[in-house]
């Protein structure tokens, strides 16, 4: 039995006023996508993809041994596409039972964070999710028995869309690191100057 991770890193980044893809913009000197796949490697999770979309050569080049890379061809049509590019890299080997979803404009989410998720698949969970103080963040777990709801989705909104209708385990990662996302460069700029956090920036 084998649980994936994978970080979704497909999306343009709307919001960042210089136009840069969002995955590389820099967060102490590395690009954010290095930050989150750093987490998924060091997690122990196996395989881990990360899937590209917009600019894909160049955030593809991030990803080293053993990061598989994964292209999603309708990444403009939401993060949906992009969750549903990497179930079904994953689908013929059935040995994955559960995949655990990140996102790379995360940096600071932990290893930990995945290391629980998987615990938590590896007891039947159906669908697992990262909480931080009681709120619900990132990543999210998706065991492969909801892997065909999840390919039903559409638009900007990934596995939020099966929460709402399944039941959902949430996984106390307080201390694992920090959810807080870049939409915007004042986002960036703040957690540029936010005090490090050991358990995500050394996993």
């Amino acid at each position: 039995m084998a649980i994936a991770a994978v970080v979704l890193a497909a999306g343009r980044g709307s919001r960042i006023a210089t136009g840069d893809p969002k995955p590389l913009l820099e967060h102490r000197g590395r690009p954010l996508v290095a930050w989150a796949l750093d987490a998924a490697v060091a997690s122990g999770c196996a395989p881990v993809l990360l899937v590209v979309g917009h600019a894909a050569e160049a955030v593809a080049a991030h990803a080293t041994p053993p990061v598989e890379v994964v292209e999603s061809r309708d990444w403009e049509a939401g993060i949906s596409r992009s969750l549903q590019a990497a179930l079904q890299a994953l689908e013929s080997d059935t040995s994955v039972t559960a995949a655990i979803i990140g996102l790379a404009d995360q940096p600071r989410v932990g290893a930990g964070a995945y290391r629980r998720l998987a615990a938590a698949g590896e007891g039947g969970a159906e669908i697992a999710v990262a909480t931080y103080h009681g709120i619900r963040g990132n990543p999210v777990l998706l065991g492969r028995s909801v892997w065909a709801d999840a390919r039903e989705l559409t638009g900007d909104e990934g596995a939020r869309q099966l929460m709402r209708v399944r039941a959902v385990v949430e996984v106390d990662c307080t201390g694992t690191g920090d959810p807080a996302d870049v939409d915007t460069l004042d986002d960036l700029a703040a957690l540029d100057d936010a005090p490090p956090s050991s358990a995500a920036e050394t996993p």
